[in-house]
């Protein structure tokens, strides 16, 4: 599915669906999910919904979406053909032909895209976007990030500012990050490239190599001091 269209479809969809609306959110009450303000929100009748889940105002769950039990869909989600497992917490998050496991906490503002696959007990963050990539177990992906086309381990931690750099112009390429990886804020990780298992990178650093097992990574320049600067200026 092209994504410059998935609006134009929702509209099509929306069309086709609008007078079963009432009769699915209905059924899905019925079943144990609660809708605290069902007349905001808009579900397709093939939507799957787990009781004790509550799905809040301004929510729509479009296509083959499956959403499992104890979880909570906030204010202004929108999900598409998009899987979610128990106990989630997601905040104004749009999610499109993606996967989430259990108890993964997203938002607010978070992006999932095509081919994503986030596993069990993951924060996606505020202003965070994931494409195309695998993120295993653990990782905390806080805020301000972009993660596309990539494999990310287990209990990694992603600094502020992070982007993999996955496009070259021409081609795009997969970082691979290995397990209890620690990646300072403002990373650009430039692909292809691996940062293995227990690996740091430095705040600020253009990563274009191998990231050896439990070493830090430095790449940027030496900071210089002008003393005197601003008053050779004046």
């Amino acid at each position: 599915m092209a994504e410059r269209t998935i609006t134009e479809m929702t509209y099509e969809r929306a069309k086709k669906n609008l007078s079963k609306n009432a009769d699915t959110i209905k059924k899905l009450e019925e079943k144990g999910v609660l809708f605290i303000n069902p007349a905001s929100c808009y579900v397709e009748e093939d939507v799957v919904i787990g009781s004790g889940t509550v799905i809040e105002q301004n929510v729509m769950l479009q296509g083959k979406t499956v959403i499992g039990k104890d979880c909570v869909i906030g204010m202004g989600t929108k999900l598409v053909d998009t899987k979610v497992g128990d106990r989630c917490d997601l905040l104004s998050v749009v999610s499109v032909s993606a996967e989430l496991g259990d108890d993964v906490l997203a938002g607010p503002f978070s992006y999932i895209r095509p081919g994503s696959k986030i596993a069990n007990d993951v924060k996606v963050g505020d202003f965070v976007e994931v494409k195309n990539a695998f993120i295993d177990d653990g990782t905390k992906i806080a805020h301000l990030t972009y993660v596309g086309d990539s494999d990310v381990g287990k209990r990694v931690n992603f600094g502020c500012g992070t982007v993999t750099v996955n496009y070259d112009g021409k081609k795009k390429h997969r970082c691979k990050i290995g397990d209890d990886c620690f990646i300072g804020c403002n990373t650009n990780l430039v692909a292809p490239v691996e940062v293995k298992d227990g690996a740091y990178t430095a705040a600020g650093s253009t990563i274009t190599d191998e990231v050896p097992e439990k070493s830090l990574a430095i790449a940027r320049a030496r900071q210089v001091n002008k003393t005197g600067w601003k008053d050779k200026r004046d």
